[in-house]
């Protein structure tokens, strides 16, 4: 059964709220990479954020793939943000998502910063380094982990969630985005360069143990 996109989100408590947190949507991805088919994912994506409800989404930043900003892609982002206008969206911005600002700011629910800081938990994308704040926990995203199993000659790549430390890398929503190597893509971050080890969990919450890293 295909992973859904609840699989591959938080849903939290914070002070503003139920609080849905994904990360890397990667929107306009079929722009980049060649593909003739419209896949309709950001109004299947918008469809799950309208279905959950929450008070407010966090995106984790690469809100869109191409780097960018043409006509095609904006519309795509017009009409993910348009499904999604009463709901309060905050964004960390990720290193996808330069002029983002221009299709944002024709939707007041919608903040895009390079953090957030919600009750001593920490919300960003993980291109750039630490914020130097004091916090208890991080949520982030730009990794992509995932993770390959073998048997018997078979392999099989899926995407995990990363705990490191007081770390939490989250997989990309987008389903059709495969990840990468959680060893090669905790590598991408510059905070997470000196730790040797990260716990691993399906997205069904399933822990299966931890890689060197």
């Amino acid at each position: 059964m295909p992973l859904s996109f609840g699989d591959l989100s938080l849903l939290l408590r914070t002070s503003l709220g139920r609080t849905l947190v994904f990360a890397d949507p990667h929107i306009g991805f079929e722009l980049s990479r060649g593909l003739r088919i419209r896949t309709g994912f950001e109004e299947e994506l918008a469809f799950f954020v309208l279905e959950v409800n929450p008070d407010v989404l966090i995106i984790l930043g690469d809100v869109k793939e191409p780097l960018g900003l043409s006509f095609r892609l904006r519309e795509m982002l017009l009409r993910f943000f348009s499904q999604i206008r009463d709901v309060n969206v905050l964004i960390a911005k990720g290193n996808h998502d330069g002029r983002i600002e221009e299709v944002t700011e024709n939707f007041p629910n919608v903040e895009v910063s390079d953090h957030f800081l919600i009750d001593g938990k920490l919300f960003l994308h993980g291109h750039r380094r630490l914020p130097p704040m004091d916090f208890e926990e991080a949520f982030l995203g730009h990794a992509h982990p995932a993770y390959t199993f073998r048997s018997g000659g078979v392999s099989k790549k899926v995407k995990v969630f990363a705990r490191l430390g007081k770390f939490l890398v989250l997989p990309t929503v987008n389903p059709y985005v495969e990840g990468f190597d959680v060893r090669e893509g905790v590598k991408l971050v510059p905070f997470l360069r000196g730790f040797r080890e990260a716990s691993l969990f399906l997205p069904e919450g399933l822990y299966i143990g931890t890689v060197n890293v």
